[in-house]
């Protein structure tokens, strides 16, 4: 007598239902992934603009004190001395810049390697 057609379906359904588990896990680990991705490089582009601006407003301010300064100036001592404490300005500014620069590029890398971390274990 032959077998009937669901008995031999009934011994391929967990292995079925595995699959539909695993095919789902990994879709959801795949979407995850990319909406981080996605969200790490809109947090990029906000913070790159917030620093454009921040960055144009403060060389702003520093060619117009210099400005300032030289018209103020009457002789070539105070020319010397507005010219060293101006590039004293520049100089720690762009070290300050240069510092919030690296602990951010830090940051993103910790968020990268964190996102890639739970891609890699889902």
């Amino acid at each position: 007598m032959r077998e009937p057609i669901h008995s031999h379906t009934s011994s391929t359904e967990p292995m079925v239902t595995e699959a539909t588990s695993q095919f789902a896990r990994t879709n959801k680990s795949v979407l995850e992934f990319m909406f981080g991705t996605q969200k790490m490089l809109l947090d990029e582009i906000v913070f790159a603009s917030s620093e454009i601006l921040d960055r144009t407003r403060t060389e702003t301010h520093l060619l117009s004190d210099f400005v300032s300064k030289m018209a103020e100036s009457h002789s070539v001592k105070d020319l010397r001395t507005v010219f060293q404490q101006c590039t004293q300005h520049q100089i720690d500014f762009l070290c300050r810049d240069s510092e919030r620069l690296f602990r951010h590029g830090g940051r993103t890398l910790e968020a990268a390697s964190n996102l890639l971390a739970r891609g890699v274990q889902s």
